[in-house]
């Protein structure tokens, strides 16, 4: 008997894991990855149009792109007339890894925002790069 509820354990947690993986890919639906090269070209362009680093202001502060500015993912739908006259342009997401970006780009989606792009890597693919520069 105890077997099958650890059986059962496993595929409740396989099955929660599942959704989480689904409901990430479900708030990129619609977001259009942008390259690290392609941003570069933006940046150098200047202006690159709005980049949102939806980090941790620590992480921020650490290092991040030239040019963005940092609203936290968890403070995003409060802050969202900071960046309201961006609601018809592109706006380039990135976090750490992808999944702050994913609910960043959902809380955007559902106000109304709609040219949307995720950086390909986030800020460890662009740190794993070693040639893109880092403002801190």
């Amino acid at each position: 008997m105890k077997k099958w509820h650890g059986i059962g354990g496993f595929l409740s947690k396989l099955s929660m894991a599942l959704f989480l993986l689904a409901g990430s890919a479900i708030c990129m639906a619609g977001v259009t990855d942008i390259p690290q090269a392609e941003l570069i070209q933006r940046i150098k362009a200047n202006p690159a149009g709005l980049i949102l680093d939806v980090r941790s202001p620590e992480e921020y502060a650490e290092g991040h792109i030239p040019g963005a500015i940092n609203i936290p993912h968890d403070q995003l739908g409060s802050r969202l007339a900071e960046i309201s006259s961006h609601k018809d342009k592109d706006i380039v997401l990135y976090c750490k890894s992808g999944k702050r970006a994913g609910i960043a780009a959902g809380i955007l989606q559902a106000a109304g925002f709609s040219k949307l792009l995720h950086l390909v890597g986030d800020m460890n693919g662009w740190l794993s790069n070693g040639n893109l520069p880092v403002k801190k």
